[in-house]
């Protein structure tokens, strides 16, 4: 097995504890590497490296411009080795080939856009009520970030954070899950060959009370990025403001894709089936709650069952591939868990409800693709986030109802509105709850455009100029012209 080893100062070093975790193939269920179990020591070093690295040295020197052009350099070796990156990604996380290759040659956008960005944010002149006085501000780096990232798609939401975050002039140290932490330690190699000074990013990885819990309350970490479960999100959103650390979360979601009986069926199904099928469901805006109208809830049902019946399981690696396996063996157990509640519940089961046993699924965790109908949106497989291939279908009579069930959760995080009608669908974005909201489309994402939740689904903004400003810090500087003189014991 490839055994690797941690990111630190710019240097390959062996953790602390000279302990390592067998990272394994969610298709075979065989171990294939070995990645290093670090702890709070190991943690205390990242740290101290980005804050150096942020302090003195090149990084600190460095113009906005020069930041941007190291931030192009890196997109180009990403785009160089996107293919061998993408296949150590499937091998850790058991997604499609065909989706990891298309996320890591999207990647090097968002350090082309990034690193564009860079020498773009400005500081304002202010108008000022008082004469003899001059004011401006400035946007300054908050300081050294904590990257804590999910194993779901690492390379692509690691980049949403960490390519911002560089741009504006902070260091960072990435925790990456511990089941999926491979990708993000080779694309840490990159770093020294575009040019970054040590220091200025880091890997770190391990169990989260382990790394996690250190780099969160670390003293010099100064922001805290996160994506992943809204429980978690809680925990390290409570520690952080104990000492009023800034935080960004991308948490979960339960995601409402409703159909109107004026939209075009056969494209509504297909959204469907990509909404929630396409990743194996192990996506945060999977469109896990299919609202249909009443008058066309049979015909979607059967063409919708017509299309998933056909769904091919097996290798990853396989084009042929549609549906891959679970990423992790306690993901694997959960959704058959809720699979099991949904029954108990009254939920009528229309396909899947098991575990793939074909042939092309091997010995790896793979659980159908499965659909229920007559869901009420109280039920826990309604309201809960399943993160697999399970859809829960809910009728709906009209647009009020419509807009009510997809509120009536306690995530905020995407939604999609399928109709002809072009009053409708401004007037539902305006009604639903949710930071992203999509027309005749599902699950379309851009360096360009911000992204984040409602509700339970989070803080903050990732992607677009909303994403830079996660990153700065606001200077207000004051300059006397030298014609105020007075009292100094009062305000002027």
């Amino acid at each position: 097995m490839k055994r690797y080893q941690l990111r630190i100062d710019g240097q390959s070093v062996d953790p602390a504890g000279a302990a390592w975790l067998e990272s394994q193939n969610p298709y075979t269920g065989e171990s294939w590497a070995e990645i290093p179990r670090s702890d709070e020591r190991d943690v205390d070093r990242a740290v101290q490296a980005a804050h150096r690295a942020l302090t003195q040295g090149p990084w600190a020197e460095m113009s906005a411009s020069q930041r941007g052009m190291l931030l192009h350099r890196l997109g180009d070796l990403i785009a160089r080795d996107a293919a061998k990156l993408a296949a150590t990604e499937v091998r850790d996380n058991g997604k499609l080939l065909a989706e990891m290759l298309g996320q890591l040659n999207y990647i090097p956008q968002w350090y082309y856009y990034f690193g564009g960005l860079a020498d773009k944010i400005q500081g304002t002149t202010l108008p000022l009520d008082k004469k003899g006085y001059f004011a401006f501000t400035r946007n300054e780096p908050l300081g050294v970030v904590a990257a804590i990232t999910p194993w779901n798609s690492p390379l692509m939401l690691a980049s949403w954070k960490i390519a911002p975050a560089l741009a504006a002039g902070c260091t960072v140290v990435v925790k990456p899950s511990e089941f999926t932490s491979a990708s993000t330690l080779e694309f840490a190699e990159l770093f020294d060959e575009a040019g970054f000074p040590p220091g200025v990013f880091n890997v770190v990885t391990g169990f989260g009370g382990e790394v996690g819990t250190p780099l969160v309350e670390h003293p010099l970490v100064r922001k805290i990025s996160f994506t992943g479960s809204d429980s978690t999100g809680r925990v390290i959103n409570e520690k952080a403001a104990r000492n009023f650390k800034h935080t960004a979360m991308e948490l979960g979601g339960k995601s409402p894709n409703i159909v109107f009986a004026d939209a075009d069926i056969d494209q509504a199904v297909f959204g469907a089936i990509s909404g929630i099928f396409a990743a194996t469901g192990q996506t945060c805006i999977a469109g896990s709650r299919l609202l249909v109208q009443d008058s066309i809830y049979d015909t979607v049902v059967e063409k919708l069952l017509d299309v998933a019946r056909t769904a091919r399981m097996g290798d990853p690696m396989d084009a042929a591939t549609q549906v891959g396996p679970v990423t992790t063996p306690p993901q694997f157990s959960k959704v058959l868990e809720y699979i099991a509640v949904a029954r108990e519940e009254g939920a009528t089961l229309l396909l899947g409800g098991e575990r793939g046993d074909a042939p092309e699924c091997g010995n790896g965790w793979f659980v159908q693709p499965t659909i229920f109908g007559d869901v009420r949106n109280d039920m826990r497989i309604a309201q809960e986030e399943v993160f697999g291939p399970v859809l829960s279908i809910i009728r709906f009579k009209d647009e009020d109802e419509a807009v009510a069930i997809a509120n009536d959760v306690r995530f905020g995080l995407a939604a999609a509105v399928w109709t002809s009608d072009i009053g409708r669908a401004l007037r539902m974005t305006e009604r639903l709850q949710a930071g992203t909201v999509w027309i005749n489309t599902y699950r379309a994402v851009s360096f360009m455009a911000p992204f984040g939740g409602y509700k339970d689904s989070g803080l903050g903004r990732e992607n677009g100029i909303d994403a830079i400003r996660e990153y700065l810090q606001t200077k207000c500087v004051w300059i006397n012209s030298g014609a105020v003189a007075g009292n100094p014991f009062v305000m002027r």
